[in-house]
């Protein structure tokens, strides 16, 4: 036994391991297991995991839905539906501001384009920092999106954004850094990686 000054305070001993007191179940009503034996790897519950397409999509996101004829740019898309190939055409925000890219729910519903569900909602804020009004997100879309002769499968978060179709922010203009000239509103992808 250690001597009262040189015992660890949060350590618990038994005869199988050495616990973290905050990793002992209080709760005398349910039983603790003792470590089985012939296990090497330790007993513990796991979360399901996630299909490698959701594990690209943030945790949090934020929209600045711009006023569209002043302070932004509207790129004529065409958006191709992965699973039936159905091309629509819209009208995007491209929005600097915005930290994700996402499709207006009742357009995807009124052209009844299929969404996937995800299995942890992600939280959607305002530029202030407020909770969007819209609420959490919990569909995605896959695409294929078409810019004049650039195309690119992506996924769209579905929210609700009011006038704007869609909107593409920071991550898509990072991910493909085009040449935006705003004073025409003309954006050329010459600069798009391979």
């Amino acid at each position: 036994m250690w001597p009262a000054k040189s015992a660890p305070r949060s350590l618990l001993v038994n005869r199988f391991a050495v616990l973290d007191v905050e990793e002992v179940n209080t709760d005398i009503s349910e039983p603790i297991d003792a470590p089985s034996l012939s296990s090497s790897a330790p007993n513990r519950t796991t979360q399901p995991q996630k299909p490698k397409w959701e594990k690209r999509l943030p945790k949090r996101l934020s929209v600045n839905i711009l006023d569209a004829r002043r302070t932004s740019i509207i790129l004529p898309i065409e958006v191709s539906t992965t699973d039936t190939s159905e091309v629509h055409s819209i009208k995007v925000l491209l929005d600097s501001g915005a930290t994700g890219n996402f499709i207006d729910r009742d357009f995807v519903q009124t052209k009844g384009i299929n969404t996937r569900s995800i299995s942890r909602p992600i939280l959607v804020y305002n530029v202030d920092g407020s909770p969007n009004e819209a609420g959490q997100i919990s569909e995605v879309v896959d695409v294929v999106l078409r810019y004049k002769t650039h195309s690119k499968r992506m996924l769209l978060t579905v929210s609700s954004h009011g006038k704007q179709n869609m909107i593409l922010g920071y991550t898509w203009l990072k991910d493909h850094n085009p040449e935006v000239d705003w004073q025409t509103g003309e954006v050329q992808m010459n600069r798009c990686p391979p």
